[in-house]
């Protein structure tokens, strides 16, 4: 049994667990936040548009019970449009995000690298022995 908590242990603490999990909180606090622009912000104009359609609430009704009229049992497809329009929007935000990352990172490679110290050195040895030979050839 401490083996398998010493391998855990070891497992929790390296960087990529880390990594992920902070990647899956932000994920599902970005999640909420595009859901709450396509549900609060994007569409009730959207809906207004249409004739003040509301699409969380479409639903086609498939059954009702008799003895009590309340419960009856829908397909709740309004709300799956509204999910599917928080997939494309969230879909977009993250190739946009992709594309941000992905161009920052070309930049960064495109900067070129100092030189080492051995090949300035190298440079300044190559520029003085031209400047020697330029030299001596003109005496």
């Amino acid at each position: 049994m401490t083996k398998w908590i010493s391998e855990f242990k070891t497992f929790i603490q390296r960087g990529n667990v880390i990594d992920l999990a902070v990647g899956v909180i932000m994920g599902a606090a970005f999640g909420k936040m595009v859901s709450s622009l396509v549900g609060d912000v994007l569409m009730p104009p959207i809906g207004k548009l249409l004739g003040g359609l509301n699409f969380s609430e479409l639903k086609w009704v498939i059954g009702q019970d008799p003895t009590n009229p309340s419960k009856m049992a829908t397909v709740n497809y309004g709300q799956f449009i509204q999910t599917m329009i928080d997939f494309i929007i969230i879909s977009i935000c993250v190739f946009i995000l992709v594309k941000l990352v992905n161009s920052l990172k070309k930049a960064e490679e495109a900067k070129p690298t100092p030189p080492s110290p051995e090949a300035q050195l190298l440079t300044q040895i190559r520029d003085l022995m031209i400047e020697q030979g330029k030299a001596s050839s003109g005496r």
